[in-house]
């Protein structure tokens, strides 16, 4: 008896974690424009420039279609990777995108990518060692690499880092918090330039970054990425709901 009593206190004290708990933002999500609707791939387009299409000797850029309104990445042959980037370029503005990868390849989402992939980008390193939501200088100067944990060797298991912006969510609550295999929320955010970069999951904010100098054109494409290297033909990434606001 006197067990359950104190273990009753004890769950009185140390509540268990749900997802009310989460330090969630709310958004005024008017104004955002769809530009994947799940229906067609118009107004996105293969880059074979970037430097993981060299196993295709920039012939291609993986391989990219349209399966249950999602757009899906793999390697086209082993090694051989590339970005799907919109036509369209962007200066100033949020997206918000949904994302069910497997756990294995390497991928990214790019803001103001150009053809060869040089741009800030929303870390999606969903593998072993890998991060999410980490920001990353892809072909630019300066060193960038922010992020404030690594998966250890499964999805549901993370591990905290230093870092400027501390991770909102504890090792602990992590398998709560992402939901492997099914559709999860990735939001960016880039403003001016030299640009101040935010990004969240799942509406929790993760990182935060703002450039100490101009070193990339004022606009670029939004874009997605399957990872050059090892043979990821038979894993794949998945995005969907790709909407954008932008601003001057």
């Amino acid at each position: 008896m006197r067990c359950i009593c104190f273990l009753a206190i004890i769950s009185l004290i140390i509540p268990s974690i749900n997802a009310a708990d989460f330090p969630r933002e709310k958004f005024d999500d008017a104004g955002f424009e769809t530009i994947f609707d799940g229906k067609s791939l118009k107004g996105w387009h293969v880059s074979t420039q970037t430097g993981h299409s060299g196993a295709s000797m920039h012939t291609s850029g993986g391989k990219w279609r349209l399966e249950d309104g999602a757009i899906v990445g793999s390697q086209d042959i082993p090694g051989n990777g590339g970005i799907i980037l919109t036509d369209r370029l962007l200066g100033n503005f949020e997206v918000i995108v949904e994302m069910r990868n497997d756990y294995g390849p390497d991928s990214g989402l790019f803001l103001r990518s150009n053809e060869r992939g040089q741009a800030y980008q929303y870390m999606v390193d969903y593998h072993n060692d890998g991060n999410l939501a980490g920001i990353y200088g892809e072909g630019l100067s300066g060193g960038i690499n922010y992020k404030n944990f690594d998966f250890l060797d499964a999805v549901t298991k993370i591990k905290t880092r230093d870092s400027v912006i501390p991770c909102p969510i504890q090792p602990a609550d992590w398998p709560e918090f992402w939901k492997d295999g099914e559709w999860n929320e990735l939001r960016a955010r880039i403003d001016s330039n030299p640009p101040k970069i935010t990004t969240w999951i799942n509406r929790v904010r993760f990182m935060e970054f703002t450039d100490t100098e101009k070193r990339h054109p004022d606009t670029g494409s939004i874009a997605l990425q399957v990872h050059g290297g090892g043979d990821y033909t038979k894993q794949f990434v998945r995005y969907r709901n790709v909407r954008v606001k932008e601003w001057k």
